[in-house]
């Protein structure tokens, strides 16, 4: 098929996508599992190429615009304003991301991942933690770098228990602190945060200018260039490690930190991807492999009961105020979007900041834990 239109289609599906989470009943699923699952559609159609043929545009979307949704969304992190989260908040979403850690490595040998996940189950542990320490960016980063990406049923299939425990755990961190607050009440540990900086760090609202468009698609392109160069300098670096960290170096450069339109290219770099993986994912091995779906479902939900456990029952023993121990669980396992939205659901407008700041904190190092926890694993 024609590469052009390929392209077009791919677009496509990520519109429609976006459309469709504008429905109640729809939009819980995400856009991001929607735009594998209508790419996925799309492709077992017929419409595009699966996984069975080699497509130029799927290479060039896995070489180039991965990677860089990677980079585009790491500029994002700016760490130094993480002192305006507060220890205890910082502490508490430490102890989440050890209890993500331990999560991991007990669900998979509960659930002898490597017999019932296969060959890349040091990956999906490593994707797991990655992304139940700082988010769906880190999922993917570590993805890509085991190649999972490439494995289109097993990367829907875990792409899919994720979003399920994901939304499932929301409703916990949102229900356990309202629970705990009627049965042992604790006064609220209020944070002092200033409206003009609460404003800066929630604004969503880009105006994207061609400038500021060339910059970022030259940095990000430049950060690939650097980061296979020093691949081969240093072989035994992941190239994917190397890139974080040239990202998270600019990220603390104010000037680049504020550019405008980074996280819209990082969005729909990021839904390219996706689709490409709904491209690669055969329906018929899915439905096929239903008993896969059981066993991701059943490891993240050990992982993740094992992470909230830890979280509240600590948090518990150390008398600390029931909603930050939700929202702080909740940036791990969500990361800074539902933690936020999880800080105004509780009405505590002044955890809103610290939810969003230590959720930038878990982008920043989920990757980091992700690769190491998967090679050692390995």
């Amino acid at each position: 098929m024609n590469s052009l239109y390929i392209l077009t289609m791919l677009c496509a599906n990520v519109v429609l996508a976006e459309w469709l989470t504008k429905f109640p009943y729809l939009r819980s699923m995400g856009a991001a599992l929607l735009v594998i699952i209508t790419t996925a559609i799309t492709a077992n159609l017929g419409l595009i190429p699966s996984s069975s043929e080699q497509v130029p545009v799927y290479d060039g979307i896995f070489s180039y615009l991965a990677p860089l949704s990677i980079f585009f969304l790491m500029l994002k992190a700016n760490l130094r304003s993480l002192r305006k989260a507060g220890g205890v908040m910082l502490s508490l979403f430490l102890l989440g991301s050890i209890g993500t850690i331990l999560g991991v490595i007990v669900s998979l040998q509960l659930f002898d991942a490597p017999r019932s996940l296969g060959e890349l189950h040091y990956a999906i542990a490593g994707m797991f933690t990655g992304t139940y320490i700082g988010g769906s960016v880190n999922f993917n980063a570590v993805a890509l770098h085991y190649g999972v990406s490439k494995a289109g049923t097993l990367y829907a299939a875990t792409t899919a228990a994720d979003n399920i425990i994901t939304a499932i755990w929301m409703v916990g961190t949102l229900a356990i602190p309202q629970f705990l607050n009627r049965l042992y009440p604790r006064p609220k540990r209020q944070e002092s945060v200033s409206l003009v900086e609460l404003e800066a760090e929630l604004s969503e609202n880009e105006t994207v200018g061609p400038q500021n468009v060339a910059l970022l698609v030259g940095l990000g392109i430049l950060s690939i260039y650097l980061s296979q160069q020093i691949a081969q300098w240093i072989p035994s670096i992941p190239v994917v490690l190397i890139q974080t960290t040239l990202a998270l170096g600019l990220a603390q450069i104010p000037a680049i930190h504020q550019l405008a339109g980074s996280r819209m290219l990082g969005l729909l770099c990021v839904y390219l991807f996706l689709a490409v993986i709904g491209a690669y994912c055969d329906i018929p091995a899915l439905i096929h492999d239903g008993k896969l779906a059981f066993t991701l479902l059943g490891i993240i939900t050990v992982l993740v009961l094992i992470h909230g456990s830890i979280v509240f029952g600590i948090g518990a023993l150390l008398k600390q105020d029931w909603d930050m121990l939700g929202i702080a669980s909740q940036a791990n396992i969500g990361g800074a979007s539902s933690a936020l939205a999880l800080a105004k659901s509780l009405h505590r407008p002044d955890l809103q900041l610290p939810a969003v700041l230590i959720g930038v904190l878990g982008n920043a190092i989920g990757t980091y834990f992700g690769i190491w926890i998967a090679e050692w694993m390995k």
